[in-house]
């Protein structure tokens, strides 16, 4: 199977290759935008058959030493994932991002005044000086129905981006997604300086947002798919409605990570929403309308620094609130 590009009616590009589905949008001058756009395919031709000739090693645990992979985006994937070597961590928890933090790259000229790539809901972009771009946040891909895409998708907030602000990666992680977690996360959403960075720390807080309760089901990883990088590591395929406290519980813990985390420098800030509730950690920065539009996101993806919770939600009291 070859790699396709096609447009969007919106105006949108698409990059497909096996498993990799990517949209990217970009404004500024035809020129240069045009010029972006044929430098990132020629980039993204390559990235499939790049990865899997260094599968085996990607699909290893991260350990503490040198870095056994060669590529571009394998070594991006390692060293996102190296400050979580003492726990068990592959580089595939930064795979996502890293390639969107690769083709973004193309866009960074002059001419091209923003631009953003959306690789499955883990978003990198580039921002000239007096540019912004609005970023939704769809909470809880439980609620998503039918009747709601045929209506459109009404985002739980979303945050305007600057070039000002320090983050330029966003990635969301939980039991819902399309990759496993070991934990009972709706979604956890991070805003990182790099998009492999975001990706690598919203797999880990995830899997932070846990209580040990026997409702709660979990399976090897393998026995769903069975050629995991997880192994027999059990993942959660089901979660229950489980009673406030255990849901305030399981937040706290998450939020206490990621609390960790931004005072390490690997993270900006994370929004994590498990069954109606949220816990914010970062800063509040700068909110726009909830109005259901944003520039860039999906159903399962997104992020806001900091937000209200529309009536959906509920401010869980559990870790630490805006810094």
């Amino acid at each position: 199977m070859s790699a396709s590009q096609a447009w969007l009616p919106d105006g949108r590009l698409h990059f497909q290759h096996g498993p990799i589905d990517i949209v990217i949008g970009a404004e500024g001058e035809s020129a240069a935008v045009a010029a972006a756009h044929a430098d990132a395919w020629r980039r993204f031709e390559g990235v499939l058959g790049e990865l899997v000739g260094e599968l085996a090693a990607l699909r290893r645990a991260v350990a503490r030493g040198s870095c056994p992979v060669a590529g571009p985006i394998a070594r991006r994937m390692w060293t996102a994932c190296r400050p979580f070597a003492d726990n068990f961590i592959t580089p595939m928890a930064a795979v996502a991002g890293s390639v969107a933090q690769e083709l973004i790259a193309s866009y960074e000229r002059a001419g091209v005044d923003r631009a953003w790539v959306n690789n499955g809901g883990d978003i990198a972009w580039h921002l000239a000086p007096g540019s912004s771009l609005r970023l939704g946040l769809y909470a809880d891909i439980g609620r998503l129905d039918a009747r709601s895409v045929h209506d459109g998708i009404r985002v739980d907030g979303i945050v305007r981006l600057t070039p000002e602000m320090p983050s330029r990666g966003v990635a969301t992680s939980g039991w819902r997604g399309r990759s496993f977690s070991l934990g009972i996360a709706d979604s956890v959403t991070v805003l990182a300086r790099t998009a492999a960075a975001a990706d690598a720390a919203a797999t880990v807080i995830a899997n932070a947002v846990d209580v040990d309760d026997p409702r709660i089901d979990r399976r090897p990883a393998r026995e769903i798919k069975d050629d995991s990088d997880l192994g027999e590591i059990a993942v959660t395929v089901g979660v229950p409605p489980l009673p406030p406290a255990l849901v305030r519980r399981a937040l706290g813990a998450g939020a206490r990570r990621a609390a960790a985390l931004k005072e390490a420098g690997l993270i900006e800030s994370c929004t994590l929403v498990c069954q109606r509730q949220v816990a914010v950690v970062g800063p509040a920065g700068e909110l726009g309308a909830d109005d259901g539009t944003a520039d860039m996101g999906c159903a399962d993806a997104g992020s806001r620094t900091a937000w209200r919770p529309p009536a959906a939600l509920a401010r869980s009291p559990a870790g630490p609130g805006r810094g």
